[in-house]
């Protein structure tokens, strides 16, 4: 393993290290915060979508508008690692959320008084893209901070419980609330949302981390993040096995499956389908609380692999019940693999270059999807939806365990809560 892996000094919470997160003050609040954020946020996309559609009449707006927000999601994620890393985490997160706050407000404001154009609304989407930036570096560095080592697998657990419910009532909550007041409300709620979680995260804790380094250079801390990614032998292996699973897996998943889906029952299945894989994505964050995984990395990257199952499920054109019980299964694989990943850079990388870290990861993971997106059409019309959706489950398994060969991503240890 590189000497770049070697931990920062762990932080010294007040709760013994194999209590539960929500002990500790910090911890709560963080939770507190991203608990209010998730929900709005959840809210937010089915709301702005009806919202447009209901104003506009060019569908062609809301993916305008959808796309302003992911393009600087990837073009300023470095930018957000930097930040993270050479400022107070906390300070960048409740500047962000405020900022957030502040570009929904403006768009309910523009929706709720009739005074809808795409492109200020566009805009305003582009700039919460940016927010969006820098709001996941510096969540992931962050945690480390408030939680001992020991503690990170249930703090992730709890983290993704939140994360996964919201996705499963948060879209259902924004439904009846745009049909009983319309969208813009809905926005006005997610608004507040992050008003609320900047209050909550700037409660947090000063940190210490930061000591005076004089004039910082953002090309030497990029360049120092990238030396820290590629030389950690054990993280981009990983890094580049999902940038191809996303390849493979993305638009077959998000294009294909869909259309498969209705062909063999009906529009109403995918819907089924997705609150299943929504379910077992909370079941499995709700047993890695508890569970306790000694080579979690190597588990994480096999639970990956179950994604696969309702892929091969819809190219065996098998029946529903096999598709719902397979998307569950993946669903569960799904959480346990991110909760894996992210305890294992909390727990392995450097505090201070964590951030700059999850930042290339996300990125290179991240870049492929629109690649994946393009492709899935032209190679479905070429060799058929249910070739294409069977070889990409298929690879999809090949790609996600090629990791463990190597030896670092194998032998990396983890600090499992006590039971």
């Amino acid at each position: 393993m590189s000497t770049a892996t070697s931990p920062s000094p762990a932080p010294s919470p007040t709760a013994p290290p194999s209590s539960s997160p929500l002990r500790q003050p910090g911890f709560r609040w963080y939770f507190a915060g991203q608990t209010v954020s998730q929900l709005g946020s959840s809210m937010a996309p089915v709301a702005l979508a009806f919202a447009v559609l209901d104003i506009s009449a060019h569908t062609s707006d809301l993916g305008l508008v959808l796309a302003a927000r992911m393009l600087p999601m990837l073009g300023f994620m470095l930018i957000g690692g930097v930040l993270a890393d050479g400022l107070s985490r906390r300070l960048v997160l409740v500047t962000a959320n405020l900022s957030s706050a502040l570009t929904q407000g403006a768009i309910a404001v523009l929706l709720l008084t009739g005074h809808y154009a795409a492109w200020p609304i566009a805009g305003l989407a582009f700039l919460n893209g940016v927010l969006g930036a820098f709001t996941s570096p510096a969540l992931r560095g962050l945690l480390p901070e408030l939680v001992a080592k020991d503690g990170l697998q249930r703090a992730n657990a709890l983290l993704s419980t939140v994360k996964n419910g919201t996705k499963v009532f948060g879209p259902a909550l924004s439904g009846l609330l745009v049909v009983a007041a319309g969208g813009g409300v809905a926005i006005v709620l997610d608004a507040l949302s992050y008003l609320l979680a900047a209050v909550f995260l700037a409660r947090l804790p000063s940190s210490d981390r930061i000591a005076a380094k004089g004039r910082r250079h953002f090309a030497r801390d990029l360049r120092e993040g990238w030396d820290t990614f590629r030389h950690t032998s054990w993280v981009w292996p990983v890094t580049l096995a999902f940038c191809a699973v996303n390849l493979v897996n993305t638009g077959s998943w998000q294009v294909l499956a869909p259309q498969l889906t209705a062909a063999l029952s009906s529009p109403v299945t995918w819907g089924l389908v997705l609150g299943v894989r929504g379910a077992g994505m909370l079941l499995g964050s709700g047993m890695l609380y508890r569970l306790t995984v000694r080579r979690f990395l190597v588990w994480g990257q096999l639970a990956i692999t179950l994604n696969a199952l309702p892929l091969l499920a819809l190219g065996a054109r098998l029946p529903v019940p096999w598709l719902i019980a397979t998307s569950f299964v993946a669903g569960a694989g799904s959480s346990l693999s991110a909760i894996a990943w992210d305890t294992s850079l909390q727990e392995h990388i450097p505090t201070g270059a964590l951030s700059r870290v999850s930042a290339y990861d996300d990125l290179f993971s991240y870049l492929a999807i629109p690649l994946g997106l393009l492709t899935v059409g032209p190679l479905s019309q070429e060799f058929g939806p249910y070739t294409v959706i069977t070889v990409s489950g298929l690879l999809f398994v090949v790609i996600a365990v090629l990791p463990l060969a190597v030896p670092a991503v194998r032998e990396l240890p983890h600090a499992a809560p006590e039971r």
